[in-house]
């Protein structure tokens, strides 16, 4: 007896090429950029606000913010965490389309495969429970692709805390003051993530993991749209 299998929906953000990423080619069904800029548009017009005064608020540059918002940039972790807590907005607000994320009222399921993935330099993303806002952590599968720290930029730090757990292979975390963990599968680190860090695989395959980002202040239940 045959059986077939049913190909998961993952939607993917993709970010900008690098050294880290060489050879990985983005997925097929990786939504535009401009579909991305015109949900953040969209919630600072909600607002009335000017790119100045995102800037202000978020530590992002006004040009970064004008090119993310015509579709010609994509956003590290860092900076797309930043205008999304400035704008008081649940991470899944700017991934998903149709009517937007739901409060938090009860369980949210996310299927195998079919959570938000966001495709950075050192990271890949997947994103779990974008369908609810007001959540008080961000879940996520993690792949990291980069081997190697190429400089201070590489070293994210945002606010909240973070927990990471090993699904596999082995990667270090460095920290911008100088120590860094090695960790293997199964093994797991929580820390404060406005200590920039930065994470590499050192294996001979990208290591995976699994993670949850807190907020400081979290997403107010009526800012979705």
């Amino acid at each position: 007896m045959s059986s077939t299998k049913t190909k998961a929906k993952t939607k993917t953000i993709v970010g900008p090429p690098g050294r880290r990423e060489a050879g990985l080619r983005p997925p097929p069904n990786s939504p535009d950029r401009e579909a991305f800029g015109r949900r953040l548009r969209a919630a600072r017009k909600k607002r009335g606000w000017t790119l100045a005064e995102v800037a202000k608020r978020s530590g992002v540059s006004i040009t970064t913010i004008s090119r993310a918002e015509r579709g010609q940039l994509a956003l590290s972790y860092e900076k797309f965490a930043a205008l999304a807590r400035a704008l008081s907005l649940d991470i899944g607000s700017l991934f998903t389309d149709g009517g937007g994320p739901a409060p938090l009222e009860g369980p949210a399921v996310t299927r195998a495969g079919e959570g938000v993935t966001y495709r950075g330099l050192s990271l890949t993303y997947e994103f779990l429970a974008t369908q609810s806002v007001g959540k008080r952590m961000n879940p996520a599968l993690g792949t990291v692709h980069a081997r190697r720290i190429e400089g201070p930029g590489d070293f994210v730090r945002h606010e909240g805390e973070e927990w990471v757990f090993v699904l596999s292979g082995t990667l270090e975390v460095h920290f911008e003051d100088g120590r860094h963990v090695r960790l293997s599968r199964g093994d797991s680190l929580y820390f404060d993530s406005r200590l920039g860090h930065a994470y590499i695989s050192t294996g001979r395959q990208p290591a995976r993991m699994i993670g949850a980002i807190t907020s400081e202040q979290p997403p107010t239940a009526d800012s979705h749209h």
